[in-house]
């Protein structure tokens, strides 16, 4: 298990990396949605493995490495390419970076994601504000020891996701003709999908979208006391729904389609926050 001091020493290479750069916002670049990092004119790019007790990405789509720069009048700090359970990494490990974040200085997190749609009322290449999320199975990043640098030992998850920041965003999408949705996500841990049976019963549980990320990252920075905006694009419809299979290449695809419109409205909220 992480120490404290781990933490220490990852944010101090972390900023010495930096050079001086001060970031105020942390966003992770989910599946497919990397492309935000080409917004940024001559970036600071820091691979993950040159940060001490930093994990490497292996999903696919996921470039593994700390792109900080200026976005939308805001001094940003990006993830291209996430931390995942499924990839044999410890909770703690996929939340490294938020808490490195934390130590930054960083109190603002937008963290998108591809995910599967639940409810039927969604198409894929729409987005969905999360407004709350579903967590029954997996590891939790705040399980051993609190480290009370971070946060309380049990901390309040009733308003994980920053309503100020979602009305901000729905602005913006509603401004250009976006039909954006607002629901819950439920977090599995995978890699593999679902089967259709589960993903009935998610619905009945209330969820609208599915996805393998976001949640252990937002319980993180929750307690932290981070703000955070959440978002996810809808790739495809979860299993069952459509009589198809589903793979990681659609979701890729899909990502790829919508990413310069998430863009878009990323950087116009980074202007407005």
């Amino acid at each position: 298990m992480l120490k404290f001091s781990d933490y220490l020493k990852g944010a101090d290479k972390l900023r010495e990396k930096l050079g001086g750069f001060e970031p105020e916002v942390l966003i992770i670049l989910g599946s497919g949605l990397g492309k935000l990092g080409d917004r940024l004119s001559d970036p600071i790019i820091i691979p993950y493995g040159e940060i001490p007790n930093m994990r490497f990405s292996t999903a696919p789509g996921h470039a593994g490495r700390f792109l900080a720069g200026e976005l939308g009048g805001r001094k940003v700090l990006m993830m291209q390419g996430r931390l995942h359970i499924y990839e044999g990494w410890e909770a703690e490990d996929a939340v490294f970076p938020i808490r490195l974040a934390h130590l930054l200085g960083i109190n603002k997190l937008i963290v998108t994601n591809a995910a599967g749609g639940i409810n039927t009322s969604y198409k894929p290449g729409e987005l969905m504000l999360i407004s709350d999320f579903i967590k029954l199975t997996g590891p939790d990043p705040l399980t051993g020891p609190n480290l009370d640098e971070f946060g309380p030992r049990f901390p309040d998850m009733s308003k994980v996701f920053d309503r100020e920041y979602m009305a901000a965003f729905r602005r913006i999408a509603e401004s250009h003709g976006e039909n954006i949705h607002e629901g819950v996500y439920y977090y599995c841990t995978g890699p593999r999908y679902e089967t259709p049976a589960e993903i009935r019963a998610m619905r009945i549980l209330g969820a609208d979208a599915v996805g393998m990320s976001t949640v252990p990252e937002s319980i993180a920075a929750r307690h932290c006391g981070m703000r955070i905006l959440g978002l996810t694009l809808v790739t495809n419809m979860a299993a069952g729904i459509l009589d198809q299979p589903l793979s990681g290449e659609e979701v890729i695809e899909a990502g790829n389609a919508a990413s310069d419109r998430l863009s878009g409205y990323v950087t116009e909220f980074l202007e407005v926050i």
